[in-house]
């Protein structure tokens, strides 16, 4: 009977330093992963015009709305991986949504869900386009079809011209924000120090609407040193960048977003140190190490 009862307590023993073993091991797992949603980062996949995800995508009408003046939702199709992280996009002084909607499925493609919006008037300035991506951004999360899909803790803007100054503006009224991208950004006030978002801003060397001397560059340096943040300066581009298809534009705001909002450290290859000087950009500023 000793002998059976020491036999059994063996047993236990050994399945009890087992099962603490796989926890350690799921734990460390998971620590790890972060958010990793889609197969492990290469140049050429941050690069693509389409990423790993099926995607489809739904209108959404201004009647529907408040704050805001409806746009179009991208989003992937399969949640086997889990939830996602979101993303709304403003454009910019006078335009429509059309003007940044080729950036909606080709990042949702990547993992995100991915709000497109009109703003309520195309005359809106930063502020008031902060303000609207804030509203889409609780739109998403608390009554949109896809609300199901989205994680409400992984939430990010990014804006062009005055839409990139709003994102600016969004980031400093809701610090929580896991990250943001101001391309081409115009705004009046360059001083952000409550600023403690993720933040990349892309300039263009030719900008004549914003130039970077006078909006892209300050806006950057007027973002703490604290924060984590970068600059990029698209040589020989206009203002007007962001309005089309753009390998440069989309890696880098990928990377950005996979490495901020989902917290996948895959994709630390990309954005620490970053890009440098040379065909492609002029100026590359940020505050790696993150």
């Amino acid at each position: 009977m000793h002998t059976r009862t020491r036999q059994v307590s063996a047993l236990l023993a050994t399945l009890i330093v087992m099962l603490g073993t796989l926890s350690l091991t799921q734990a460390s797992a998971l620590a790890d992963s972060g958010h990793q949603r889609g197969p492990d980062p290469t140049q050429q996949s941050i690069e693509a015009t389409r990423g790993s995800f099926d995607i489809d995508s739904t209108r959404v009408s201004s009647l529907r709305v408040r704050g805001f003046g409806g746009g179009t939702i991208y989003y992937p199709t399969s949640t086997a991986e889990g939830t996602f992280g979101a993303v709304v996009i403003s454009p910019g002084y006078t335009a429509g949504q059309s003007s940044i909607a080729w950036m909606g499925p080709r990042f949702a493609s990547q993992g995100f869900v991915v709000f497109t919006i009109d703003t309520n008037s195309r005359y809106d300035q930063p502020s008031s386009r902060g303000d609207q991506l804030l509203a889409a951004l609780d739109y998403l999360t608390d009554s949109s079809a896809v609300s199901d899909r989205i994680d409400p803790q992984r939430l990010a803007v990014i804006g062009h011209s005055m839409g990139g100054g709003g994102t600016l503006e969004a980031a400093k009224d809701r610090p929580e924000l896991k990250a943001a991208v101001a391309m081409t950004p115009w705004n009046l006030d360059k001083s952000w120090p409550e600023i403690s978002t993720p933040t990349l801003v892309v300039g263009a060397q030719n900008d004549s609407v914003a130039s970077v001397r006078t909006h892209a560059v300050p806006l950057y340096e007027g973002i703490p040193e604290s924060t984590d943040k970068a600059y990029l300066e698209l040589r020989g581009a206009s203002h007007l960048a962001p309005n089309r298809s753009n390998t440069s534009i989309a890696s880098t705001s990928i990377a950005w977003l996979k490495r901020f909002v989902d917290d996948d450290v895959r994709y630390d290859q990309f954005v620490c140190p970053g890009p440098q000087t040379g065909l492609t950009w002029s100026d590359a500023r940020s505050t790696c190490p993150f």
